[in-house]
């Protein structure tokens, strides 16, 4: 009897691995379909043809560089990436319909939440409607004080002052190579859990302990990232049903990140949020679904971190091309902040408002290096943009701050120049239309931690500039950006670093 059982329970199971393997077959197959579809008969354009073989690698290092040329070559500014179904922008009269004018034509949409929903859940940058005005209204109730903003400020000044530069003056001339950008990444890591969170993680302490959180965040990060760039959304969909390739590694990924954020959670509950004013604090007085709060943190970490590594890295690469910059930033820091004892390490919060010119250099770098090269919505019903551009119902738009910020009918025949003057006049910082410079988005969703993302840079940039000479390893070679949420340097930023004598 027990050898009849074990018999049928043996043909049940090859029966069921014959079928699933049998119906892996009949979908992995199905998608190969689909993709010869819309290589050969879909769209016999030259641009999705160069799309899909990735032909345009051979000119082109980047795929935001490959969008600029097309963008630019664009009559209209704006183009078709049929086979992604994606109308990508680059139009500043498009980019306030989309962001304005017709805002609630053009919210996130499911397809973009479900490109990301495995990382990112329901948090702020993947919803729309009353959950995401929820979460803005209290995160705007946190960001939107002066002394909240000066508290970040002291939290960033404390990290600058105890592990920056200690770091830095640990590698000073001995001709050892760091890392710039996972310097920045540590570093705006460790300050936005202590913001946001109440949390020290110590990312930038000097042993530069390995962060299983910030290494799994970033796989995350990139593997979602590369959904969005896939032909069909049944392909990915396909893989993370069978558990395959890159999904699987995203699941396992998202496993340690849901772990982790739900360990700061349990932290911040073990030690009180009720008189705390940091962003989870203020959410969990309010919020009791802990998968609600992890989705919070997550979204929070992802704006707090990556975005101003991001800018960091990109203006210190700038730097380097251009020392008469630098020299500018030097000046005007001597001329608005001096003390008995010499140049002070850090200006202070209202010193920096008077610094025109470093507010003007970092506009300018991210004018040219956005942190989030691109930004897309889905349309809810059928629009015609005001460049005539026909857009269908369902059709994802893209706006490109990338792109817009190397097109010349956008910003003059110097508009490749790294020049901080452009947003100067008279000696004074002139803001642009947002519409022109979506860096921090614009409309209802202009970015509220804004603000508080400059002064962080301005704080690092003078506490390593009146001290440190920073000498790029390579300066010549373009940044090549990494797949990813955000703009993230292939292979970093490696500098060498040599202490400057302090005058008194």
């Amino acid at each position: 009897m027990v050898s009849g059982l074990y018999s049928w329970f043996s043909s049940m199971f090859t029966a069921f691995c014959f079928m699933f393997f049998a119906f892996t077959l009949l979908l992995s197959l199905f998608s190969v379909v689909i993709f010869v579809l819309r290589l050969k008969l879909g769209c016999k354009c030259e641009i999705c043809h160069a799309y899909l073989t990735s032909s345009w690698t051979k000119q082109f290092d980047n795929l935001c560089d490959w969008f600029t040329h097309l963008l630019e070559k664009s009559a209209t500014g704006t183009i078709h990436i049929h086979v992604l179904g994606n109308t990508i922008t680059a139009n500043p009269e498009n980019v306030e319909h989309i962001l304005k004018t017709r805002f609630e034509n053009y919210p996130k949409g499911k397809p973009f939440a479900a490109i990301l929903g495995d990382l990112l859940g329901k948090g702020i940058f993947n919803v729309d409607g009353d959950s995401w005005k929820f979460q803005r209204k209290m995160a705007s109730l946190e960001l939107g004080s002066i002394s909240i903003r000066r508290h970040g400020f002291d939290i960033v000044s404390s990290e600058i002052q105890s592990r920056l530069l200690p770091l830095l003056s640990s590698v000073s001339g001995k001709q050892q190579v760091l890392d710039l950008q996972d310097v920045f990444r540590r570093f705006s890591f460790d300050n936005i859990c202590k913001f946001s969170f109440g949390l020290d993680p110590g990312c930038l302490e000097l042993s530069l302990p390995v962060s299983e959180f910030a290494e799994a965040f970033d796989l995350a990060s990139r593997l979602s990232a590369q959904r969005g760039r896939a032909s069909s959304p049944l392909i990915w969909k396909l893989k993370r049903l069978l558990n395959l390739g890159t999904e699987k590694q995203l699941k396992q990924a998202i496993k340690l990140v849901d772990e982790l954020a739900q360990k700061m959670i349990n932290q911040r509950r073990e030690k009180g949020f009720s008189d705390r004013n940091d962003l989870l604090s203020r959410f969990m007085g309010t919020i009791n679904d802990d998968k609600y709060l992890r989705d919070i943190v997550v979204s929070f970490l992802l704006a707090g971190r990556d975005t101003v590594a991001s800018g960091l890295t990109s203006f210190f690469w700038l730097l380097s091309q251009h020392p008469e910059v630098e020299s500018a930033i030097r000046e005007e820091l001597e001329r608005v902040v001096r003390s008995s004892d010499g140049l002070q390490q850090i200006a202070s919060y209202d010193q920096m408002r008077d610094m025109h010119y470093l507010h003007a250099a970092l506009c300018e770098s991210l004018r040219l290096f956005p942190p989030i090269q691109f930004d897309s919505k889905f349309a809810l019903e059928d629009d015609i943009l005001p460049d005539c551009t026909f857009v269908r119902k369902g059709t994802r738009v893209t706006y490109h701050p990338y792109a817009m910020g190397r097109m010349e009918r956008v910003w003059g025949p110097n508009c490749l120049e790294y020049k901080p003057g452009r947003w100067l006049k008279d000696g004074r910082y002139v803001p642009e239309n947002p519409f022109k410079y979506p860096v921090f988005q614009a409309g209802q969703r202009v970015c509220l931690g804004k603000e508080m993302a400059l002064v962080e840079m301005k704080c690092v940039v003078l506490a390593i500039i009146s001290r440190f000479n920073i000498r790029v390893s390579n300066p010549k070679q373009t940044p090549r950006f990494a797949p990813g949420l955000t703009a993230n340097v292939r292979g970093g930023l490696p500098v060498l670093v040599q202490e400057k004598a302090i005058v008194s």
